[in-house]
């Protein structure tokens, strides 16, 4: 009997072990101290910032004090339109997590063709809530000097923007990819117009498929294109990555190698306490 209590130990140490070792993280980026309605470009040089173990690309020119990669931000402001607009969520402030807004809490912006996310094991992605960034929005909604109405004069153009969120299992993008999602950001392809949108609340995206995961690249992609490529601002922002970090082989066989040994010494003194009553009969 005891030594079946043992087995079932045993067992229910390997079934356990993985569920512990796969525990959760989400990053919110709520740690940063940021006054209200400002944010963190790198403009102090570092080349880039982390958030709960999870690292995020970014380059500062200072010449032209412009940047690329990640910045993080708490701007609330849905209505002003143009570049100096381009630390604000369309969705009005941060993700809470259950589709609604936070306001005054943290998210990240991403712009251009190189935002890359560095996470700091191989890991099982599980989600992120995404929306535009006010800068984008606008210009598609209403058009600018760069880039043009979606839609069209009649409402007819079938414009689209979107990023795709793809994995690697290397640092930086290197290595093999393990998969991609593509999230709309902005669709006029439908026939009946009343159905086109762009995006304005923040959405879960789902981000199972992209398993063995150590960094993850944005690419964006519009239908509005020019001679020197993608007129659409380059922007989303993101809040609430969920991942899981792979459990290492070693993980696994220390967890075996302990209920074993439990194993055997409860055996052992099984076997033990067997032969003294024998001796004593």
């Amino acid at each position: 009997m005891k030594i079946s209590i043992s087995i079932l130990l045993l067992a229910i140490t390997f079934i356990l072990a993985p569920s512990y070792a796969l525990s959760q993280t989400t990053v919110t980026f709520d740690e940063f101290q940021l006054s209200p309605n400002s944010y963190y470009n790198g403009s102090d040089g570092a080349g880039g910032w982390s958030s709960q173990g999870v690292s995020f690309s970014n380059s500062y020119n200072a010449s032209w004090g412009s940047w690329s990669g990640w910045s993080y931000s708490n701007v609330v402001d849905t209505t002003t339109v143009g570049f100096t607009n381009q630390y604000a969520s369309y969705a009005g402030g941060g993700a809470n997590g259950v589709g609604g807004v936070a306001i005054g809490q943290n998210y990240a912006i991403a712009t251009g063709s190189r935002a890359t996310i560095n996470l700091p094991t191989i890991s099982l992605l599980q989600s992120v809530d995404i929306t535009n960034s006010t800068y984008a929005a606008l210009s598609m909604a209403n058009g600018d000097q760069f880039a043009k109405k979606f839609g069209g004069v009649t409402g007819n153009d079938s414009d689209w923007f979107q990023v795709t969120l793809r994995g690697y299992d290397g640092l930086d993008a290197t290595g093999n990819q393990t998969g991609s999602v593509t999230v709309d950001l902005a669709d006029y392809r439908f026939a009946n117009n009343a159905q086109d949108y762009i995006l304005d609340d923040w959405r879960t995206i789902d981000l199972s498929i992209l398993s063995g995961v150590r960094s993850v690249r944005l690419e964006f992609a519009s239908s509005d294109v020019g001679l020197y490529g993608m007129n659409t601002p380059a922007y989303v922002a993101m809040d609430n990555l969920r991942f899981s970090a792979v459990p290492e082989p070693t993980s696994f066989a220390l967890c075996g190698a302990i209920a074993i040994a439990g194993w055997g010494v409860r055996r052992w003194r099984t076997g033990k306490q067997c032969g003294s009553d024998g001796d004593a009969t």
